[in-house]
């Protein structure tokens, strides 16, 4: 039994002026992609996994269609000088955006379709945060998504489509798809696990599971910081009945609809000058700040200072930011030494208009290689400290700080550029705040532009009905 295993993975605001490129990705093959998918041969002896290779960058905007086009092109060589297989199981996001290609993963994924042919099942793993369309219903046979936001259930993921897939090849019932598109669409903050109402929608996806001819049910949230038509809400359920999987799926999509009024954010969410008031009069701490429009997991840039800029204006100290993507003064700063003082200009570095922070910094440390292009700086300004990167990252391990010498549990005030918190931060905060900052992921989703998405949808529009109504794979027997 020999499934050829790799994929590509994003999510990409249509809102960001910073277009992706190959250097953005991070390559994965071998054993280490097996083993990041929990393929271990313990669990599966009797299989062959030929990994090709697995791309994978930290959300952010479009991806260049010549970076895309040359991943495309190259792990379909692979695939091809792989063949035969008796499967294959791609490892997906859901929320790539190329210009000019309307459906970028149904692209990719009929592409493995053409190549392999239609006697070889194809399974796919995916985030919830993705969006579906019919192109990519009609080239799979199996679909499996995480259950967990903030995602906690990654590997799990991958190891149940990989046990879907190897049960059919064992001679288990042939799977088949149907999905259910729910014209919603709200943002991730709105929508964590560990909050109601999604917290008790997911839960009972496992009790679809136990019907029979249902295997694995999915309810996908989507990815809103994309003015693309495919981008909505979607049930999608695997198993071996087209009546059982499309009642599941129909089941699913209508839960979620009935419930769409009562998403809401799971921490104190507030403008910034509001939050800032809440942090001048805290007893408590680590307060802990989220700059949710920044947010580079969600594709915010990474790259904005106006959380810092009105921090400093309202005189407030004693905080950690984490962090701010400015290669231009990580460059200017580089050559000077641990306790020398610098002047830098901070903010918008690459592309972002907003707000900029002029002024005299103290350099405590320096980590990383011009080389690698991970130089990161460690600074001091009016008694805050402030961590500067080469390139976009996410500070959400509490490892991120310590290799600084912080120790994030003492801070009194910590800035991250997050929506939701990190299940590592989470713990801390005493209290949480989000701040509805600017940015390519702006939580103020009435308000971005809105041109190109399916209508009506809520919340974009509100006084509409509708009724759940699935779609079964074309691959699925008549």
């Amino acid at each position: 039994m020999k499934i050829a295993v790799g994929g590509i993975h994003t999510e990409c605001s249509t809102y960001s002026p910073l277009q992706q490129t190959a250097d953005d990705f991070r390559v994965v093959r071998g054993k280490t992609l097996l083993e990041q998918c929990g393929l271990l041969e313990e669990r599966f002896s009797d299989v062959t996994f030929s990994p090709l290779f697995h791309a994978r960058s930290i959300p952010g905007g479009p991806v260049k269609p010549d970076c895309y086009s040359a991943f495309k092109t190259q792990f379909l060589q692979e695939l091809e000088a792989t063949l035969p297989v008796n499967g294959v199981l791609l490892i997906m996001h859901g929320a790539m955006h190329v210009p000019g290609l309307e459906d970028v993963e149904g692209d990719w994924i009929a592409s493995v379709r053409q190549l392999v042919g239609p006697a070889v099942p194809i399974a796919v793993s995916y985030d919830l945060h993705g969006n579906v369309t019919q192109k990519i219903i009609d080239q799979i046979d199996i679909f499996c998504a995480y259950r967990t936001a903030p995602h906690i259930d990654v590997t799990e993921t991958h190891v149940r489509a990989a046990l879907e897939l190897t049960d059919q090849l064992r001679g288990g019932q042939p799977r088949l798809v149907a999905y259910a598109p729910v014209p919603v669409l709200l943002p991730g903050e709105k929508t964590s696990t560990e909050d109601e109402p999604t917290r008790s929608l997911y839960n009972r996806l496992p009790n679809f599971d136990q019907r029979s001819g249902v295997s694995d049910s999915n309810l996908m949230v989507g990815y809103v910081w994309a003015d693309i038509p495919r981008a909505t809400a979607a049930a999608v359920v695997t198993g071996t009945d087209k009546a059982a999987v499309s009642q599941a799926a129909e089941q699913i999509a209508e839960s979620y609809w009935q419930s769409r009024a009562r998403f809401d954010f799971g921490v104190p969410t507030k403008p910034l000058s509001a939050c800032l008031d809440d942090a001048k009069t805290a007893e408590t701490w680590p307060f802990i700040l989220a700059d949710s429009g920044d947010n580079p997991t969600g594709g915010g840039v990474g790259d904005r200072a106006d959380v810092l800029s009105e921090w400093l204006s309202s005189g407030l100290t004693d905080a950690v930011f984490a962090g701010i993507a400015d290669p231009h003064a990580v460059e200017s700063a580089w050559t000077f030494k641990e306790g020398d003082e610098v002047q830098l200009t901070i903010g918008g570095a690459l592309g972002s208009s907003c707000s900029r922070v002029s002024a005299t910094c103290r350099i405590i440390a320096k980590l990383g290689e011009a080389s690698s292009g991970d130089r990161e700086l460690l600074i001091t300004i009016r008694n805050n400290h402030v961590i500067l990167t080469e390139r976009r990252r996410p500070f959400h391990a509490l490892d991120d700080f310590r290799r600084f010498g912080l120790e994030p549990e003492k801070a009194r005030f910590l800035i991250v550029k997050s929506g939701y918190l990190s299940p590592e931060l989470a713990p801390l905060a005493n209290p949480a705040r989000m701040a509805l900052t600017e940015g390519a992921v702006s939580q103020d989703i009435c308000g971005l532009q809105n041109q190109n998405r399916q209508s009506p949808c809520f919340p974009f529009q509100t006084s509409f009905d509708w009724k759940a109504k699935a779609i079964v794979s074309a691959r699925a027997p008549d």
